[in-house]
């Protein structure tokens, strides 16, 4: 494996940085809790990053107290790699965990020397360490605990080898006396919508349970490439209560940490894995893919603070491990974005690889002004195909719609062209979701060019593994059809990961 390239050294950004604060650790027994709120397949759909459609009260009273980060991005927009990255704060590509839910059988990833999983780091330095629903009633879907979920870790995913004795339980009630605790409360998030009408409907019970009632699906602003369809305006409207839920729990774990006396020493940090679950947002770098909310609130935070800096969520890990006065590793790209001598990044990068059969590989760049996307297989189409992404009942409704041209030119032009773009340029501020590409536009090509460059140095100074060879590819796809249990589903895979095989020996 590649070793492991150190950070890039950044550069200062003429931009306004409100709130820049430290967190400093004390004595030990005055050393913070940390808790992470970690919420699958959710953009920052909440109020205080203006969703208006539904209230998130317990989420804004976070950024209310504390620090909210309005240009915050996942490196890696789908669960595992994230998580991979998140954990380790590392660029995925560079540790080798960049391909979904890799690893796991016949083939194995390790960690390359210098990196540790930031749990095996905060016990080191004494911190107790758990992840799980951050509740003693309900679980990670805000449901009453069974025999199965009591006393269930919560969600790793890593694409590594790691042990388990990283985490000494699932809830940080188990501590010693005056034992500090790093803990990450894992959420289902939009995961809780579930991909089908019944999933909806069983949602919809619990939601009204909780509330009295459901979002009205009329009520849904959509991105301007999504139709205005029944299906789709159901699924965003199921989405949005989705949010409602995640809000509540964040509510009751915070309430929690408050009744026990802890909340007024206990830095806590709300963010999201990658966007929405959708067409173009999880699994691809669009701002629906990878914009993701970042709120942290506690000692050394001053409330009701933005940031408007670029930054990335591997940062997570560096500013935690510094808030408990521990030393963050040299290896670690992750930087500590709360520090008082911390230098606003200029740009931030996101990969997307191989998403089960799915393989592809996706690079970005962002800076102030503009969003740079590099497809390396163009000749693959947006929506090729994938088990998981076709299981989903808003892709099966894009395709009906599509076979029945009853979609606009945006939709057919974004979604079904055959090929890609081998570039894609999006300014900010004047495209909001990323649909007018830049790229062959005469005016752009010196920006575009800068970006390239960026983006190929960044490649090149981080160590980017690349692809999976052919033969890990097999052991991958062959391991993940043994673990899938429906017949059907994995005869989809097996076909499919044929297809990508032959594209892969066709050069496309």
């Amino acid at each position: 494996m590649n070793s492991v390239i150190l950070r890039m050294s950044a550069v200062p950004l003429a931009v306004t940085v409100i709130g820049l604060t430290t967190l400093q650790a004390a004595h030990a027994n005055e050393r913070p809790n940390i808790v992470w709120f970690v919420v699958d397949d959710m953009s920052a759909d909440f109020s205080c990053y203006g969703e208006t459609t539904i209230r998130t009260p317990h989420v804004d009273q976070i950024s209310e107290n504390g620090l909210r980060f309005t240009r915050a991005y996942a490196t890696s927009p789908v669960c595992s790699t994230f998580r991979s990255a998140m954990i380790t704060g590392m660029y995925q590509t560079s540790i080798g965990a960049h391909h979904h839910r890799s690893g796991r059988g016949e083939h194995r990833i390790r960690l390359p020397d210098g990196v540790q999983a930031v749990p095996a780091l905060f016990q080191e330095a004494g911190y107790y360490t758990c992840t799980g629903s951050g509740l003693t009633d309900l679980d990670y879907r805000s449901q009453p605990f069974n025999s199965r979920t009591r006393r269930r870790l919560g969600k790793t995913d890593y694409n590594f080898d790691w042990d388990e004795l990283i985490y000494d339980s699932h809830d940080w009630s188990g501590r010693g006396k005056e034992q500090p605790f790093f803990m990450q409360v894992q959420l289902h998030g939009g995961k809780l919508r579930g991909a089908s009408s019944a999933h909806y409907e069983a949602f919809d019970n619990q939601v009204r349970q909780i509330f009295g009632s459901v979002t009205d699906p009329e009520s849904v602003r959509l991105p301007p490439y999504y139709p205005r369809d029944d299906v789709l305006l159901k699924d965003w409207s199921t989405y949005l209560d989705s949010v409602r839920v995640t809000d509540r729990h964040v509510g009751l774990v915070i309430n929690r940490l408050r009744q026990e006396g802890l909340l007024a020493n206990t830095l806590v940090i709300f963010f999201t894995d990658h966007g929405i679950s959708h067409a173009r947002g999880k699994q691809f770098l669009y701002d629906e893919g990878t914009h993701i909310p970042v709120v942290v609130s506690g000692p050394g935070i001053v409330g009701g603070t933005t940031r408007t800096d670029l930054i990335e969520h591997i940062d997570i890990a560096a500013l935690s491990l510094a808030a408990a006065g521990i030393e963050i590793p040299r290896a670690m790209q992750g930087r500590n974005i709360l520090a008082p001598d911390y230098e606003p990044k200029t740009a931030v990068f996101a990969a997307r690889d191989r998403c089960g059969e799915a393989a592809d590989r996706i690079r970005s760049v962002r800076t102030d002004r503009y969003l740079y996307i590099r497809n390396f297989y163009p000749e693959r189409p947006h929506l090729m195909p994938s088990s998981y992404k076709d299981g989903k009942l808003i892709v099966q409704r894009l395709r009906e719609l599509h076979a029945v041209a009853g979609l606009s030119d945006l939709s057919e032009a974004l979604f079904f062209a055959p090929t890609r773009p081998p570039e894609e340029l999006y300014a900010y501020g004047s495209d909001r979701w990323q649909t007018v590409n830049l790229a062959a536009d005469p005016e752009y090509v010196a920006v575009l060019r800068q970006h390239r460059e960026r983006l190929e140095r960044w490649i090149r100074e981080t160590g980017d593994i690349g692809p999976e060879t052919p033969e890990v590819y097999v052991l991958e796809t062959e391991d993940q059809m043994k673990s899938t249990r429906n017949r059907a589903a994995r005869e989809t895979y097996r076909k499919n990961a044929e297809l990508y095989k032959r594209w892969a020996r066709e050069g496309k």
